[in-house]
């Protein structure tokens, strides 16, 4: 798999292939002809019109099958915006775009520079080259959204300035239930700050109970393959940690929230101070007639509550170091984005080693990161929620500890991606 910088491009195979960008981003795809306009305004395609000849976008992925496009069409440039539209590029991780062939192998992956104001970037083109097709990185931004994306490239954009603002999200219908009002005063109790209803995680929290319920078991992973965290991510809502409590039998969110109460492990994740926004539902049915509930806790992800995590393992790991009388390890920015990107790979491509799909090792990505280190390590960890539990966990055992501990190493880069089936990815790189 190609690791491209701007501007690099590399050649396509045959048939359809897949672009994705996981994380809090809607991805969108113009069709154009060689002089770079679109023949009209079906060749925009983004979530209110997921569908045009020879592309498909569904959810984070759009699918190319360059032989099925429009006639003239030679070329689909993929750009993306965050999926919270008051929110800048700036306020998020660089997007990863992940490309593989219609069998799922990895073609090529791209991290641009973080951008800063923009609302919009240009990720990548597919172009006609003779009788194939290429991939070229990009990573151009837009200060004036999709709109101003549209209009230079020939979509008609209509500005109606008289209609009234949107209105805002509506709230979950469930919370008339007085579920959040019973869950904040428990935390308000516990000196935790309120939490608020998120309608992404309510959505992500009605089809999991749904699925649980329709299988008549209690699951992270239900018999459809997806499981809760994909769920969330799926629903829009990209996260910096996530906490979840599956649950059958309560009747009632009174009985639900006393359950929750009753142990020691429910009752720290009702009560976890991090925690900003909440979504939950019940549904009754299925071949036991239980009422199946999923109630999801999380923090969304942003660009500063990622350094802070980050950092956070960085000085966990020191303090362990400086325990055993070593120096502590200073970061170095290339084996942070080489961390980064193997969390975000693991989850991008459903992954969990050390060894990447393609036979990527630990070595192989520092040294494409630019990372020119005599001696490389790599501890990796999913499902933790917070940088104290992965330390924790990584000192609990002994390789992880030994790479930890180990003299040799002076520098470290840290990654965090969630989303996959285990929830959160970590990744630590060493070099020394």
């Amino acid at each position: 798999m190609s690791e491209l910088v701007p501007g690099g491009n590399v050649p396509l195979p045959g048939g359809p292939v897949r672009v994705r960008v996981p994380g809090g981003f809607d991805v969108s795809a113009l069709i154009t002809d060689d002089g770079g306009k679109v023949g009209g305004d079906d060749d925009f395609v983004f979530y209110n019109q997921p569908d045009a000849p020879g592309a498909r976008l569904r959810g984070d992925t759009l699918t190319v099958d360059p032989s099925r496009l429009r006639p003239g069409a030679a070329r689909v440039t993929v750009a993306v915006s965050p999926s919270d539209p008051g929110t800048t590029l700036g306020a998020l991780p660089s997007p990863t775009l992940h490309v593989t062939d219609a069998g799922g192998r990895g073609l090529a992956r791209f991290t641009p520079t973080r951008p800063r104001q923009e609302t919009v970037l240009l990720l990548a083109e597919l172009y006609r080259r003779g009788a194939g097709w290429k991939l070229r990185a990009l990573g151009q931004g837009y200060a004036d959204g999709l709109a101003g994306l549209a209009r230079d490239f020939g979509v008609e954009v209509v500005d109606d300035t008289s209609a009234p603002d949107p209105a805002p999200p509506t709230a979950p219908k469930a919370e008339a239930d007085g579920f959040l009002a019973l869950v904040n005063a428990a935390r308000t109790a516990a000196g935790s700050r309120p939490v608020s209803a998120d309608p992404r995680l309510v959505s992500a929290a009605r089809a999991h109970a749904a699925a649980m319920a329709a299988a008549g078991t209690l699951s992270v992973e239900t018999r459809d393959g997806v499981s809760v965290h994909q769920r969330v991510v799926s629903a829009g809502y990209a996260y910096l940690t996530v906490g979840e409590h599956l649950v059958s039998g309560p009747r009632t969110p009174t009985e639900f929230v006393a359950y929750c109460l009753r142990a020691e492990r429910t009752r720290r994740t009702l009560h976890h101070t991090a925690y900003t926004h909440a979504g939950w539902a019940h549904v009754t049915g299925g071949p036991s007639g239980d009422t199946y509930w999923t109630a999801l806790w999380a923090v969304p992800l942003t660009a500063d509550g990622l350094d802070r995590t980050t950092s956070e393992v960085v000085d966990l790991t020191n303090r362990e170091r400086s325990r055993a009388g070593l120096p502590a390890l200073g970061v170095d920015a290339r084996l942070t984005r080489a961390a980064q990107a193997h969390s975000a790979d693991m989850v991008a491509r459903d992954f969990y080693s050390h060894t990447d799909p393609d036979g990527g090792k630990p070595r192989d990505r520092a040294a494409a990161a630019g990372a020119t280190r005599r001696t490389v390590g790599e501890n990796i960890a999913c499902g933790q929620r917070s940088p104290a539990d992965v330390v924790e966990g990584w000192m609990n055992s002994p390789g992880h500890r030994a790479n930890i501990l180990k003299a040799d190493f002076t520098h470290i880069g840290v990654g965090l991606a969630g989303g996959g089936r285990a929830g959160t990815y970590w990744t630590q790189l060493f070099g020394g």
